[in-house]
This record gives structure tokens, sequence and C-alpha cells, in this order.
């Protein structure tokens, strides 16, 4: 199985419904669109939450990371149409997204992995291309994070890029690192699915600073 099939057969099962004797679900969903958000422990009026949300934010955001955008390659174009047929048909740009939630898992073999929300609209094309590589934002590049954190219109309109050598994932020219993967495995989490991913290829620039991010807000280093 490729890697796109190797992803497409993880989100199957994640959609799928529930399984009957043989262990195949009996009524599968369509693999590549964004999962619902899951149905959490209900807390009835006399009850008290077990964390509260605006609370659980608050205290993780004393945790800083750096920040990544997750890329993944522009489809294949369509083939031609037949003759007399309409040929307008717009190619599909590249797709990538911001992400604070990455993180390196193990050495050997060299893997690393990230979160994302099961209602992204993002994360499906990612599957589907089954590759993707993570730019490690640099110093300079908050407004890019900003632009690649937003849903709609082209991410990569006017972002320079190169392709990444195992993968063609687009590497974001400027960034601190990049790290070229290809979809390992993918596992529930809550309303978030964390995506392995099985390192092909990786490289950093020496002389460029990360981007930070604290308590909702960018920072950088100093020295």
């Amino acid at each position: 199985m490729g890697h796109a099939g190797m992803a497409a057969a993880a989100v199957r099962y994640l959609r799928a419904g529930p399984a009957d004797g043989s262990g195949r679900a009996t009524h599968p969903e369509p693999v590549l669109e964004a999962l619902p958000r899951p149905e959490l422990r209900c807390v009835g009026e006399n009850e008290r939450a077990p964390v509260d949300q605006a609370e659980f934010r608050r205290v993780l955001g004393a945790f800083a990371t750096g920040v990544t955008v997750i890329t993944a390659p522009a489809p294949p174009p369509p083939p031609p149409p037949p003759p007399g047929a309409d040929a307008s048909a717009p190619t599909e740009p590249p797709v990538g997204f911001a992400c604070q939630s990455f993180s390196s898992l193990s050495l050997d073999p060299p893997l690393v992995a990230f979160m994302v929300g099961r209602t992204s609209t993002t994360w499906p094309r990612i599957a589907r291309a089954g590759v993707f590589c993570v730019n490690v934002l640099g110093a300079d590049q908050g407004e890019l994070c900003r632009r690649f954190a937003v849903s709609g219109a082209d991410k990569f309109a006017g972002v320079t890029h190169t392709p990444a050598p195992a993968t063609g994932s687009p590497r974001i020219t400027g960034a601190a690192a990049w790290i070229d993967c290809t979809v390992h495995a993918v596992h529930t989490g809550g309303d978030h699915l964390i995506v392995v991913g099985r390192v092909r290829a990786l490289d950093t620039a020496d002389d460029t600073m990360p981007l930070l991010f604290h308590r909702g807000r960018f920072g950088r280093l100093t020295t």
C-alpha cells in the first residue's frame, strides 16, 4: 500500500461505523471529509466540569513552543478532457496550515508527530497526499504564520517555496528547519487527530532563529 493509500485507510478507519463480527466496518463513511467533533463527556447541571476550557487554554498557554507550517503538495492535474468538453477546471494549489502542536517522537525509526483538529478541512488533503513537510518557521515569519492560520483563499500566493526532496511537499523559503515526511500512522485524540510521520529527509538553516509562541503572542530568542 502506498503512502497515500495508508493515510486514506487510516481516515477510512476513523470514519467507519460499528464493526460486524468480521471486524469490518458495516457503514463506512466518505474517506476524505473533515471528521466531526466527537461527543465528549457530558457534564450534568449539578456536576462541576473536570476542567474549565478557558482555564485549560490559559494554563497550557504558559508552555512556550515553536511554530510550524505543515504543507503537502498539490494533487496531480486531472486527465485531459475529451474533445469538446469544458477544459476550464482549475488546478488545486498546494495545501498547508499553521501548527503549534508538533513534536519529535522517535529516533529509531525517525518519527515526528503533529496534532490537527478533527474538523480541519486541510487535513483530508494531506491525508489524500499521504506526505507532508514540517516547516519550522523563522523569527521573522510571524505574518506568514497568520496567513496559514486562517481558512480560505490561496495561502501560498506570494510565498516562495521549493519542493522537498523526498515528497515534493512545499519547503518554505526562510524556515529555520524542514522535515520531509510520509504519513506513518493516524490516531484519535479527543477532538484532534495525532498524525505520525516517518522522516525521509530534513535539514536546518543554522543562521535562522526560530519563531516562538507564548500566551497567544509571537516572540523570539535573545542572546
